[in-house]
């Protein structure tokens, strides 16, 4: 285990603050802005500020087997201990990383590409469907964001959208988020039973027949996060899939937040809905913090790319150093049975964040699958108005009260973003739970003493926490009434 003694500050914070202010740019951006947090330590889902305050993290996806794993650790020290050097050298860790990527990829999936971050992969990918269909015309989803280089931010809704951004260009179309609670088409709108993947659907087939030149490329995340942790209706994928194909382009899977046994269910994100992508982008969990990606595609797109006689070279991506990491990534999440335990502690986890439904009229939604979760705060359930400012309440107070770090994300800037290291345990669970409900509570007492006139909120009861098992709910009579009130408004 790394030693505290050598993790300590090496100025005060306040110097820490001084120099980023001055020497980093003002675009980029922290957590907790108006407070934020030093963090010198990382062991597990657990970090550790210069103070040694310990925090739950449940927000850092790129930790994907635990802060520091001392396997990882071991295999990168060893590693740049020995070799460290470009990918244009035979080395083995190199084609054990590719031949392990591949076995895990269904269907014909088995050339790679290594790459620095996700942001390298999908620019990559979109060169491949490219020079592979001869087209340029890419559909990307709304909400979604693919990464920080131009080519990519150019397919970024998430980030052209916003104000400053630079303009959509024009061979750029983008579908509504297949989104029912709050997207375009949401199932309180339609009768029940209505085919809400064939309505999304029909929104790509609309902008593929309004093509000009031809699509290319349709790219998206397999579960949409910073859309606000999107699970797709039932074959939205399957139907999009067969219109982009049959209209002769290419599939991108971007699953650089939630691959890697992430949903618990499956390796990958894309396999539950029955489909199998021409490329495959993958990044942040495959080196645990280190940087590094790959793209996955099949031997004919990966010979469409290659016949321009055009060598692709990459100085570190795929060096020694990363694909040990990577590797050993790989290995822990097979020993540790690191996917089933999402399956089990998110199902829970799951579970017991909708009952909250019951309790608290603000959880608006609650969706996800596996160690993959998001929970819609709402000021209005029947209008399902975003509770913004909410939100951001509940990132803060979890934070300062409770040592708990999440984040919120969506359009609206609403929903309270789930996506913990995978050694997340029930625990865990419980002790969010605990502190998510302790926030609701002392929210939604603080409103009503504002609407009252009083001059602050009526303390909140504390809720134990239990040593094992579930968390202990509120009285089971006022649960009981909200059940009541909440089954006659669906």
């Amino acid at each position: 285990m790394q030693n505290v003694v050598d993790c300590k500050e090496h100025m005060p914070k306040a110097d820490t603050i001084r120099l980023r202010n001055k020497h980093i740019g003002k675009s980029c951006q922290l957590f907790y802005k108006t407070d934020p947090l030093k963090i010198v330590r990382g062991q597990g889902q657990y970090m550790y500020d210069e103070e040694g305050s310990r925090y739950l993290d449940c927000i850092n996806n790129v930790a994907h087997v635990g802060h520091c794993h001392p396997k990882v650790v071991e295999a990168g020290s060893r590693q740049i201990a020995t070799l460290s050097t470009n990918n244009r050298f035979l080395h083995d860790e190199l084609v054990k990383c590719a031949q392990t990527l591949t076995d895990k990829m269904p269907g014909n999936l088995s050339v790679c590409y290594f790459v620095n971050s996700g942001s390298e992969a999908n620019d990559l990918a979109l060169r491949l469907a490219r020079q592979h269909t001869k087209r340029h015309e890419v559909i990307t989803l709304d909400h979604a964001y693919h990464g920080h280089v131009s080519a990519v931010m150019e397919i970024s809704p998430y980030k052209f959208n916003q104000p400053g951004g630079d303009p959509k260009p024009e061979f750029v179309h983008v579908a509504p988020c297949p989104d029912v609670y709050r997207g375009k088409h949401r199932d309180c709108d339609y009768p029940e039973g209505t085919d809400m993947g064939q309505l999304y659907a029909d929104e790509v087939a609309r902008l593929v027949e309004g093509s000009r030149t031809g699509v290319a490329a349709f790219i998206a995340e397999s579960l949409q996060s910073c859309g606000g942790q999107i699970i797709p209706p039932k074959d939205y994928f399957k139907k999009v899939y067969k219109i982009i194909r049959d209209a002769g382009g290419v599939t991108i899977a971007d699953e650089v937040q939630v691959g890697f046994g992430r949903i618990g269910t499956h390796y990958w994100a894309f396999e539950p809905h029955d489909v199998i992508p021409d490329i495959v982008t993958v990044a942040k969990p495959m080196g645990n913090g280190h940087p590094v990606g790959a793209v996955v595609t099949t031997p004919e797109i990966a010979e469409s790319f290659a016949s321009t006689g055009v060598c692709y070279f990459n100085t570190y991506g795929g060096n020694p150093v990363s694909c040990a990491i990577a590797n050993a990534v790989m290995n822990v999440i097979e020993e540790e049975n690191l996917q089933e335990n999402a399956l089990t502690v998110g199902k829970y986890l799951l579970e017991q964040c909708r009952s909250l439904r019951y309790e608290y009229d603000i959880v608006g939604d609650v969706r996800g699958t596996g160690l993959f979760v998001g929970i819609e705060l709402v000021s209005n359930r029947k209008e399902r108005t975003p509770a913004t400012k909410m939100a951001k309440a509940v990132v803060d107070r979890m934070k300062n009260t409770h040592k708990i770090l999440v984040s919120s994300d969506g359009p609206n800037d609403n929903v309270i973003k789930l996506k913990p290291p995978m050694v997340f345990n029930a625990e865990n669970a419980d002790e969010f739970l605990y502190g998510f409900r302790e926030c609701l509570t002392y929210l939604e007492n603080l409103e009503k003493a504002q609407q009252t006139g009083s001059v602050e909120a009526r303390s909140v009861v504390t809720i134990p926490v239990p040593a094992t098992g579930g968390l202990c709910s509120l009285a089971n009579s006022t649960i009981s009434e909200k059940r009541e009130k909440l089954i006659k408004s669906v």
